[in-house]
């Protein structure tokens, strides 16, 4: 794997993996600071939260495209991202803009089978990135 090369199948779903697991974890420590809030307003015992799972996965999709489009508008990449040395922009190596970073963000949340699209595209393409027309590629910075 070299530099500007696109990333492929398992390099792009242990990014993935590692940005859910980002997701995840922010959700957990809202819900103990929710918990800890409560415990401070009103007292023992320490009670975490249960929200209904709808809102709980409405909100949780919702921080995941906001923080993947974010990233990969600003900078190109997600933490998971970073971690694995790949970068999403546009088919020339420019930065997405933050509709298209929305986009494709909304569209990897989901539909993450999207992914298995790769070992049969020429460019190594996803599904989002055949919709906004984007590729990850390897960054050697």
């Amino acid at each position: 794997m070299s530099e500007g090369e696109v990333a492929g199948l398992v390099t792009r779903g242990v990014a993935g993996l590692l940005d859910v697991s980002l997701v995840a974890l922010t959700g957990l420590v809202v819900q103990l600071g929710a918990g800890c809030a409560r415990l401070l307003l009103v007292g023992p015992p320490l009670r975490v939260p249960h929200w209904d799972g709808r809102l709980a996965g409405a909100i949780a999709w919702t921080f995941a495209v906001c923080y993947l489009g974010g990233a990969w508008a600003l900078t190109g990449q997600s933490v998971g991202g970073r971690m694995m040395g790949v970068r999403v922009g546009d088919r020339s190596g420019r930065r997405l803009g933050l509709p298209r970073a929305l986009l494709r963000a909304a569209l990897s949340v989901s539909f993450p089978l999207g992914l298995l699209w790769i070992p049969f595209s020429r460019r190594r393409a996803a599904v989002p990135d055949l919709v906004v027309r984007a590729a990850v590629r390897y960054d050697g910075r």
